[in-house]
């Protein structure tokens, strides 16, 4: 079976065929920000990346009639479940309409349908960003007005979480596992009985090449309401101006690596703190099963650094068995995820979206 692959990201859009578990086609088309900048919101960037889409399946010479099913990466549906979702209608007007926050990948579902729906395809989103799983006793926080939320890196962590329970020749659902991945930003989750029941997301737990991380609230507060930053200055300071590039004016860690090798200390200590906080959040995912965590995976693209998943692997090992598999594999885990759809192994949902207390139109 050929499944056709879309996910737009914030500058580029990455297409790919899969034919079951074989790559047979793989491109990234990368878009400059002056053509980007021309469009005033997300969904006006769609024709453009429709035509993207197009020319790239013609340079590869496919057809729409080629394919089984069509999968993009999932937008910011409020509150989803994991697994894949049915491109319907009322997902479609949820993610243009009523979409937990702006992002490219909110226009994944419609690219999808538009290549499917000539040819009488399905189309299908799989692990939207904001899968939200979370059980109950999760969600409360000291302010009656904020719950925590499952927002993360949920496609790879989940796709590693069952590609690792295979490897033991066990469903996912009967393995308790902690997934790290790390990235730009670093988050994590907990799965357990089939579901992430706990997960800590990159605004909470370590800091990363470019994310603050979690800081101490009391020096948060002042230097919030201090008079230098206004909402989208800050955010900008959170969550593109930390971490690595807080401290060394890059987010690339192979360059503070070189530093590190070079003799420079300030380096050292902060690699390996950034190490140390992804350890300590491991411990705390790990208090929710009482400690009966079978398998912690680390995976994205600072996985491939040796050091930096020894270093963790030191401090967590006592935990349970520590399994790098690097990469951020977004496009492997949507066209496996529809696999399984396909070969009846999982069943896509329908989205209903539900108005919460209060809203109106």
């Amino acid at each position: 079976m050929k499944i056709l692959v879309i996910n737009p990201g914030s500058t580029s859009t990455k297409i790919a065929v899969y034919e079951d578990e074989t790559t047979l086609f793989m491109e990234s088309v990368e878009h400059d920000l002056e053509t980007l900048q021309a469009y005033p919101g997300i969904y006006d960037q769609y024709g453009m990346r429709a035509g993207v889409v197009g020319e790239a399946l013609r340079q590869g010479g496919f057809k729409g009639a080629d394919f089984s099913a069509v999968v993009a990466r999932g937008g910011l549906l409020p509150r989803a479940r994991a697994g894949a979702y049915l491109v319907t209608p009322e997902l479609l007007d949820t993610l243009r309409h009523r979409p937990q926050n702006e992002h490219i990948s909110n226009i994944g579902a419609a690219l999808a349908q538009s290549l499917a729906e000539p040819f009488g395809l399905r189309a299908y989103i799989y692990d939207p960003v904001t899968v939200d799983e979370l059980e109950p006793i999760a969600r409360v926080t000291g302010f009656k007005e904020m719950e925590r939320r499952g927002q993360g890196h949920n496609l790879n962590m989940r796709a590693a979480a069952i590609k690792k329970a295979r490897e033991l020749g066990r469903p996912y659902d009967e393995v308790t596992s902690i997934v790290v991945h790390m990235g730009g930003g670093i988050t994590m989750s907990l799965h357990h009985q089939g579901r992430i029941i706990d997960m800590i997301s990159d605004d909470e737990g370590s800091f990363s090449p470019e994310r603050a991380g979690g800081l101490p609230g009391f020096q948060l507060i002042a230097l919030a309401t201090g008079g230098q930053y206004d909402y989208q200055s800050l955010m900008r300071k959170y969550t593109r101006q930390g971490g690595l590039m807080s401290h060394f004016g890059t987010t690339d860690a192979r360059a503070v690596l070189k530093m590190m090798e070079g003799g420079d200390r300030r380096a050292a200590l902060v690699l390996e703190a950034m190490c140390h906080n992804v350890a300590r959040n491991v411990a705390k995912l790990a208090v929710a099963v009482r400690g009966r965590v079978e398998h912690i995976v680390i995976t994205g693209g600072l996985a491939h650094c040796r050091l930096f998943c020894d270093w963790i692997g030191e401090r967590v090992g006592f935990i349970a068995p520590v399994t790098v598999i690097p990469g951020e594999n977004e496009m492997e885990a949507l066209a496996l995820g529809a696999l399984r759809v396909l070969r009846g192994e999982e069943e896509a949902r329908e989205y209903h979206w539900e108005a919460p207390a209060g809203y109106s139109v």
